[in-house]
C-alpha cells in the first residue's frame, strides 16, 4: 500500500516535530528561572600600577573573588561564561568598561568557588585618569543554553579607589 519511503518520510517528520516541541518548551520553561546569583571581589594587592611609554595608564592587580552561580543551572543550561569588568568614569566618557577576568563554568559542580587570581587582561586607560579613580566591580555572565536564547546578567560586586601615586 505505501512504500519504505513514504513510511521513512512520515517517521522523519513526526520525529521532527517532536524535537521541536521539546526543544520550544525547553526555552520557554527558562524563562521561568528567577537565579539569585551570589559574588563578590576584591583586590588584595596592586601589582604594578605605571604610565606606559605610550602615556596610558596601566594596572594589574591581584584579586580575591568568590561566586555561587549555581542557580543559573537548569537542565536546559550548556554552560555559563562569566567575567569580571572594571567600570569606571572619566571627563571624555561616561562608563568605561574593561574584562579583567573570565572563565567558563561547564557544570553544576564548578559553578561555586573561590580563587585568588591575578587579572588576565591588564587595566590600561588611555590617557592619565586612573590616579585616584574610583573603579567598581560588576561581574557579567551569560547562560548558553542547549535550546533557545542566551540569557545574560549582571550585579555590581564592589568597588575601590586606585592608588594617587604610580607605583
Amino acid at each position: 500500500m505505501h512504500s519504505f519511503v513514504y513510511r521513512l518520510n512520515t517517521l522523519v517528520t513526526f520525529a521532527a516535530v517532536i524535537l521541536a516541541v521539546l526543544c520550544g518548551a525547553a526555552s520557554f520553561l527558562d524563562a521561568f528561572n528567577s537565579p539569585s546569583v551570589r559574588a563578590h571581589a576584591e583586590v588584595i594587592k596592586f601589582n604594578r600600577f605605571r604610565k606606559q611609554l605610550s602615556g596610558n595608564d596601566e594596572v594589574s592587580l591581584t584579586l580575591n573573588i568568590s561566586m555561587d552561580l549555581r542557580s543559573l543551572f537548569t537542565w536546559n543550561t550548556k554552560q555559563v561564561f562569566v567575567f569580571l569588568a572594571a567600570e569606571y568614569e572619566t571627563s571624555k566618557n561616561s562608563l568605561n568598561q574593561i574584562s579583567l577576568w573570565d572563565y567558563i563554568i561547564p557544570d553544576k559542580d564548578h559553578a561555586k568557588f573561590q580563587a585568588q587570581v591575578a587579572n588576565k587582561y591588564p587595566l590600561i586607560d588611555q590617557g592619565s585618569n586612573l590616579r585616584g579613580k574610583k573603579v567598581e566591580f560588576v561581574l557579567h555572565w551569560h547562560v548558553m543554553p542547549w535550546t533557545g536564547r542566551m540569557i545574560e546578567g549582571k550585579m555590581a560586586v564592589s568597588n575601590f579607589y586606585l592608588p594617587e601615586a604610580y607605583t
